[in-house]
């Protein structure tokens, strides 16, 4: 009779560690769908920014505001503590999709996996429109707004320095939390590296003095055609008109000069108004570039094609092309050739408006 007590106490104990036991696996069940069932409410091609000093419980309000139904704060922490993320979510924007789970969310801000956007300088952009474009790119902090060139070269550590061409054309990468003078610094750097290879690179009996020379030669090249096997051809006649004392009569360093002035057409007077970037009126080089040179133009001015051309004209063919002359007499023959095909090009696109009449 004394041991049934024991046996009886014994029993209640196997119990209750059969409730706990399955009490723990229906939490264990409980928890791993947590961690890997895909959170409601995530709507396509959203996202979250982790900023400066955020914690989960940030993160989460962030989320909840975003109406992604997160489930429990306790869960969140056990599973960052599993995963080692705890204290160490890294800053930045992280996609969010239908099908991400909180394991998927909090192993990318352990590791850092932020949203990476592109940012492009095209070949031939003046500064004022790679500002413009840095205006408009999102999400990048805008900290130049306020700046005119000369603050903003003191600014990226250049005081004095024009900005204009000092940016190299490529495309940069960012994140959300970069600023736009970032990628301007990146830009800035890429271009030193390119000019001072391809000065390296210069053919022995160049006409150009410095870099910057080199860098106003580029981008003149670079405005002038946009067919990459004619940039080498018209960097070696403008390098033999500077060799001869000839004006370079370039139409795009005109442009440069009128500024805000320019409506699409240069006329008479504006090839008559002197101004630092009027090449038809002063000898040599204008006193900045007029462009940002790719590295392509910047290769054609280190290396030019040799040849005896002093003059060039477009095709009028719609091609971009040019015809190359060495002398004036050849030269206004394709001039007069330039005007014949343009009269015909301006004639097949009015054609189709004179038949709906």
């Amino acid at each position: 009779m004394s041991r049934k007590p024991k046996r009886r106490f014994g029993g209640i104990v196997f119990l209750l560690l059969l409730i706990v036991a399955g009490a723990c696996f229906l939490a264990w069940q409980h928890y791993g769908s947590f961690a890997n069932r895909p959170m409601p409410g995530i709507a396509s091609g959203s996202s979250v920014l982790v900023e400066r000093g955020d914690s989960l419980p940030v993160v989460l309000r962030k989320l909840r505001t975003a109406g992604v139904e997160t489930g429990e704060s306790i869960e969140w922490r056990a599973l960052a503590h599993q995963l080692r993320a705890a204290g160490k979510l890294q800053v930045g924007e992280y996609p969010l999709d239908p099908k991400t789970s909180p394991r998927e969310l909090l192993v990318a801000m352990r590791d850092g996996k932020v949203i990476q956007r592109r940012f492009t300088i095209v070949e031939g952009w003046n500064i004022r429109e790679l500002r413009a474009a840095l205006a408009r790119a999102k999400p990048l902090t805008q900290e130049t707004a306020q700046l005119d060139a000369a603050a903003l070269m003191k600014t990226l550590g250049h005081p004095g320095q024009h900005p204009e061409g000092r940016f190299l054309p490529e495309t940069y990468l960012y994140t959300a939390g970069d600023s736009d003078l970032d990628v301007l610094r990146r830009a800035y750097g890429a271009m030193e590296k390119a000019l001072a290879s391809a000065w390296e690179r210069r053919h022995e009996d160049t006409v150009l003095k410095t870099p910057e020379e080199m860098l106003t030669l580029a981008s003149i090249v670079e405005k002038e055609t946009g067919i990459a096997a004619e940039r080498p051809q018209i960097a070696g006649l403008f390098e033999r008109r500077l060799k001869v004392g000839m004006l370079l009569q370039t139409d795009p360093t005109v442009i440069y000069g009128m500024g805000s002035n320019y409506n699409g057409n240069i006329r008479k007077s504006d090839l008559q108004t002197d101004t630092p970037y009027n090449t038809y009126k002063r000898a040599g080089l204008p006193p900045t570039p007029i462009a940002m040179p790719g590295k392509d133009a910047l290769e054609a001015v280190a290396n030019p094609a040799p040849g005896e051309a002093l003059y060039f004209v477009a095709i009028g063919d719609g091609s971009g092309r040019h015809l190359f002359a060495r002398s004036l007499a050849e030269h206004q023959a394709n001039v007069s050739r330039y005007l014949k095909n343009y009269r015909a090009q301006q004639g097949r696109a009015a054609a189709p408006t004179a038949e709906k009449q």
